[in-house]
């Protein structure tokens, strides 16, 4: 067995774990402190929309371009009155974007980019996007995130309990915002693909936290019975034994990913995949994540506070105390008798012989 597969195995078993429960507040600080950056990300830089969703036009230039990049955003620039976006795509050729054009404009900019870039206008392909239709899809994609915020949350109140429901709810805005917050700060740009990417995450967030929940359920059942373990101890037996499974999944998902984003979209310049990769591998990554250091943590402080497992932590705390206290008894009393001090009240040189004669003498008076 592969030294992970042991480490699994153990974990599985309860012999080595790490205590998430015990240092949530440890967690919870740097989730705090990530959201929040994400949070400033979005109101200082703001998100950059492509021209899906704010209309505009895209000039495609011929392959193997000699303009940089630099001098292509400077061109359309003077020509539009508008900044544009540049992308060199795989083949050499330039992809200028320009948000806010009509198609009058659209065709005067083409013929003076035409001119600067010294190929001809019939060359330099053109596709105007109006803004409605980039507004359909982001309406589109909030009712979708909606209906299935909703729908997560009735099946999980339904098939565990509504304190879980409510853990998963908050670990999925988490990765959300984190998502939505890099994408701010790196300043990527927004396209369908990118709320494609934002809902497919969900997914994937949402199977690692059901994956714990199943197994917190399990090993919770009729936990009133016994005074060996409290709720939050079980649950953290439960993230410890499936933690392996959460980081082989997270890892065989995120390794495509990778591949689709540091090689398609970084050394091949695609992008399109860019604005789905980065999403995704994003999004899985705080997934993970979430799943483990948020969603279950969550639930186990929502649960302590009913009144049931208050007694029953106090009844495993108070049993635990009795035990340590009769070890501490059975170890005094397995002690050397030389060591131990005798437990003798009045003078202790007096003759024990001599005691025990007067009593017999007593007697025979």
């Amino acid at each position: 067995m592969s030294k992970l597969g042991t480490i699994g195995a153990k974990l599985h078993r309860g012999e080595i774990s790490y205590d998430f429960i015990g240092k949530r507040k440890i967690w919870y600080g740097v989730s705090i402190l990530i959201t929040i950056t994400a949070i400033l990300g979005l109101a200082v830089r703001g998100l950059n929309m492509s021209i899906d969703f704010q209309g505009g036009a895209v000039f495609t230039t011929p392959t193997s371009m000699s303009t940089t990049v630099a001098q292509a955003e400077e061109y359309a620039k003077d020509a539009s009155g508008h900044e544009a976006v540049v992308q060199k795509l795989g083949n050499g050729s330039l992809r200028i974007q320009v948000a806010g054009l009509d198609t009058a404009k659209s065709d005067e900019v083409k013929q003076t980019l035409a001119k600067d870039l010294k190929i001809n206008p019939e060359k330099l392909a053109a596709d105007l996007v109006g803004p409605s239709w980039g507004q359909q899809i982001a309406n589109k994609a909030w009712e979708g995130l909606a209906i299935f915020m909703v729908l997560v949350v009735i099946y999980l109140a339904i098939a565990f309990e509504w304190r879980m429901a409510v853990a998963a709810l908050v670990a999925l805005i988490h990765d959300i915002t984190i998502t939505t917050g890099i994408y701010a700060l790196v300043g990527f740009e927004v396209s369908p693909g990118t709320i494609i990417g934002l809902l497919t995450i969900l997914g994937y967030s949402l199977y690692d936290t059901v994956v714990v929940f199943d197994s917190l359920k399990e090993q919770t059942k009729d936990i009133t019975k016994q005074t060996r373990f409290t709720y939050s101890e079980i649950a953290n037996r439960s993230i410890n034994g499936t933690l392996v499974r959460s980081i082989n999944t997270t890892v065989v998902a995120l390794l495509p990913v990778a591949g689709l984003l540091f090689i398609g979209g970084g050394f091949l310049g695609a992008g399109d995949l860019n604005d789905i990769s980065l999403s995704l591998f994003v999004g899985l990554a705080a997934g993970a994540y979430s799943s483990i250091f948020i969603a279950t943590p969550l639930v186990a402080d929502l649960k302590e506070r009913e009144p049931a497992l208050r007694t029953l932590t106090k009844r495993v705390m108070a049993k635990r105390a009795q035990a340590a206290a009769e070890e501490g008894v059975a170890g005094t009393a397995d002690a050397d008798p030389e060591d131990a001090a005798p437990a003798v009240v009045g003078p202790r040189n007096q003759p024990t012989r001599g005691r025990g004669r007067g009593r017999q003498a007593g007697k025979r008076r």
